[in-house]
């Protein structure tokens, strides 16, 4: 068995993320979000698009109102009313001032606006009851961005901000990467479908579901390949399909040491090097990492546990690094980890790094994390329901006491609930 942390780090090394010039599609603005950059983003613009106002308010030459105050206020004359998106028709010269609105262009000749609560308005003259700053409440042109500045870069995920930066440049079409083809196999002669009516001795395969579930909600596209039998000539046939289909495999089952664990063999048969066989962690000790020859560049297969629990687990651990790095993501590959504070006793048995499922909270005072109740066995799928983070209890210890801060692996799809 090798440490969490030394086998995230070798997982993420045999990655070959996708090409930025081969695996690359358009999409529109709409279609966008989630998806991750294939290029950056230069924008043909200047942000802002011209000086404009950050209040409504007057637009005035500051040498006219520079002595300006509440006792000696001085009086200007209005030559017009600027509303966003009209364009000044006239220049502001000495004892003049523009009614503007916020959002609007400055006017020539004016360069600071007086907000309209320093100010009193008689018929068409105003007077300025406050000297205020040079340059106060004008957002200069270019000052954010000038035009063939970089406004987003290759491997950013899109998210809402990103859509709204891509829609100010103007761009309705953006270049992401596509979409990494999962194939998801379930390996069992156990195994049934939801669908089918239980016999003795039969389990529901929920992996092939969850795994897909997990996969989508990453950005990837999930080719489910259904249940294979435990036997090596099915096994070889749907694991040469997978090759042949898809930039990662994820099998689930079979790759531990029992007599019908056929996974490594059949991994070894088709010419793959296995890089991990087990990993220090409880739930998901057995782990299969290894490389096969692709199309074009290895592919990284993944045998997980068949226990359902184990193989969630392990693929919040181990699967989803990878997939970010795969995906054409540019960085925060690894597992998010935070701080928190357990509202409950944690305990483990010490020889492997131990995760503990439950909530998360975000109070005044920081997170928190409170422990599903019930057993934590790695067949107990039921009190996963609800699960937003993992706690970790680190190898060597047995317990950790309630308030005491602990590490945590954050797999909520939202943040942390009040």
């Amino acid at each position: 068995m090798i440490p969490a942390d030394t086998a995230e780090a070798q997982i993420l090394e045999l990655v070959t993320p996708l090409d930025s010039r081969r695996d690359v599609e358009t999409v529109s603005l709409h279609d966008a979000p989630g998806r991750i950059l294939s290029a950056s983003v230069v924008s043909p613009i200047d942000f802002p698009h011209w000086d404009n106002s950050a209040m409504d308010g007057y637009a005035v030459r500051y040498e006219d109102i520079a002595l300006a105050s509440a006792t000696e206020p001085v009086e200007l004359a209005v030559i017009e009313d600027i509303p966003a998106g009209h364009s000044p028709q006239k220049s502001v010269a000495t004892g003049q001032a523009a009614r503007i609105f916020t959002g609007a262009m400055v006017p020539p000749g004016a360069d600071t606006i007086i907000m309209q609560e320093d100010t009193e308005r008689q018929g068409d003259r105003v007077k300025i009851l406050t000297a205020g700053q040079p340059r106060a409440f004008v957002r200069e042109r270019g000052s954010y961005r000038r035009a063939g500045d970089r406004v987003l870069s290759v491997g950013e995920l899109v998210t809402a901000t990103e859509v709204a930066i891509l829609a100010a440049v103007q761009r309705s079409q953006v270049a992401v990467y596509r979409q990494p083809r999962v194939a998801i196999l379930s390996t069992g002669n156990e195994l049934v479908t939801p669908e089918v009516e239980l016999q003795p001795g039969q389990i529901v395969d929920s992996n092939q579901y969850a795994l897909a579930a997990l996969v989508r909600q990453m950005g990837g596209i999930p080719v489910c390949l259904g249940i294979v039998p435990d036997d090596p000539a099915a096994l070889k046939t749907a694991i040469s399909q997978a090759i042949a289909e898809a930039d990662m495999i994820l099998s689930s089952g079979g790759v531990s040491v029992g007599d019908y664990d056929y996974v490594d063999q059949i991994l070894s048969d088709l010419g793959a090097t296995l890089h991990i066989r087990a990993v220090a962690v409880k739930p998901g000790k057995p782990l299969t990492v290894a490389t096969v020859k692709g199309e074009s560049t290895p592919l990284l297969y993944f045998g997980l546990p068949g226990n359902p629990v184990s193989a969630l687990v392990s693929f919040w651990r181990f699967v989803a690094p990878a997939l970010r790095k795969l995906s054409g993501q540019r960085h925060n590959w690894s597992a998010p980890f935070l701080l928190a504070r357990s509202r409950h006793d944690l305990k483990a048995g010490g020889k492997r790094e131990t995760y503990l499922w439950g909530q998360l909270y975000a109070t005044p005072s920081g997170l928190e994390f409170s422990l599903a109740q019930g057993s934590h066995s790695s067949g107990n799928l039921i009190n996963l329901a609800g699960t937003q983070a993992l706690a970790v209890v680190p190898i060597g210890a047995t317990a950790i006491a309630a308030g005491s801060m602990v590490r945590v692996l954050w797999v909520g799809a939202d943040l942390p609930g009040g």
